[in-house]
């Protein structure tokens, strides 16, 4: 089963020759983009009157955007993929992805064991865990290997925004570096993420609001009893593998939540820094960026169900897409 691979796969080109035109409609299936989708929902438990809703620390923060239920052996996290921050501001190696709303709910939310086990085992991001997410952060959106699929460390490469992330083939937003932002949020001594092994990664400080301790190559250590990972400001920068068992096919853990594309993925665009990101309400969104000493702007509306794309070059020149989901 395949879920969301990471956006350095691109093979289509948005921008020819810096200029879109209108193209017909197309779906994931028929853009032959496998890799990124699948016939079926993932292999957990469905959302139903009988999964109970519940806190957990770090989630409920976002309580306001993040819903968290228990289901059997399972935690079942629902949320549409993007964070309160700004988003893709920094960006200066871009496959022309821009964020879009994302369906994490019902049988496809995502799931994280409610009682993790050491693995005899354990996995290490540094030769797995190519494809699809190895963590969920507290604010529901999805954290990827800190090395993209070409072995790179996406922060080092440009690939990153000033958050830690951006965008994959499905324009599904995610991070590839700790959100240790989000500890101003959750607290300091709270988890600012879950890997989908079931250990809770913190930020700068142990549970307690101590130092934190020497960790071990996954970026994880055991404190008083129980296991936990770190997030930090040097590689690996989250979770650096699966110190809790997993099920892994294909270079990704299942269960997890798909992504599936509503447009062709995108190739590099050489050159192009992005310089600006703003959003009006849950579905307005404005990107800016620039290119050769001009400025470009996408302005898109973008829901569960469409994205209409309006771009606008340097000479003033519209062109727009439209795309049903």
């Amino acid at each position: 089963m395949s879920t969301t691979a990471d956006h350095n796969d691109h093979v289509h080109p948005h921008f020819p020759s810096h200029a879109l035109t209108r193209r017909t409609l197309l779906s994931g299936a028929a853009l032959g983009v496998g890799v990124m989708i699948t016939s079926a929902l993932v292999d957990s438990a469905p959302i139903s009157a009988a999964n109970s809703q519940v806190r957990l620390p770090g989630f409920s923060a976002f309580a306001n955007s993040v819903k968290t239920l228990r289901s059997g052996k399972y935690y079942l996290v629902e949320s549409n993929g993007l964070p309160l921050h700004n988003m893709m501001v920094g960006i200066t190696n871009w496959q022309q992805q821009v964020p879009v709303p994302m369906p994490y709910t019902g049988s496809n939310a995502w799931s994280i064991p409610v009682k993790p086990r050491k693995a005899a085992n354990p996995i290490s991001t540094k030769n797995n865990l190519f494809r699809g997410a190895i963590a969920l952060a507290a604010d529901g959106v999805p954290i990827f290997n800190a090395l993209n699929n070409r072995g790179e460390d996406a922060y080092l490469i440009g690939e990153l925004d000033e958050w830690g992330g951006h965008c994959g083939r499905a324009d599904d937003y995610h991070y590839h570096a700790a959100p240790l932002h989000l500890s101003s949020k959750v607290g300091e001594t709270k988890p600012i993420a879950y890997a989908l092994d079931g250990y809770p990664i913190y930020g700068a400080l142990e549970p307690n609001g101590k130092k934190m301790r020497p960790l071990d190559a996954l970026n994880g250590h055991t404190f008083k009893g129980k296991y936990h990972y770190h997030g930090t400001t040097t590689y690996p920068y989250i979770n650096g593998g699966m110190r809790g068992k997993v099920t892994v096919r294909d270079g990704q853990i299942e269960p997890q939540a798909v992504t599936r594309p509503y447009r062709p993925a995108g190739e590099p665009l050489r050159g192009a820094a992005i310089t600006g990101f703003s959003r009006g309400g849950d579905s307005q969104f404005a990107l800016t960026y620039t290119l050769n000493g001009g400025t470009y702007h996408i302005d898109y509306t973008a829901t569960l169900s469409s994205v209409s794309m309006t771009f606008t070059d340097p000479q003033g020149s519209v062109s727009t897409e439209t795309y049903r989901r």
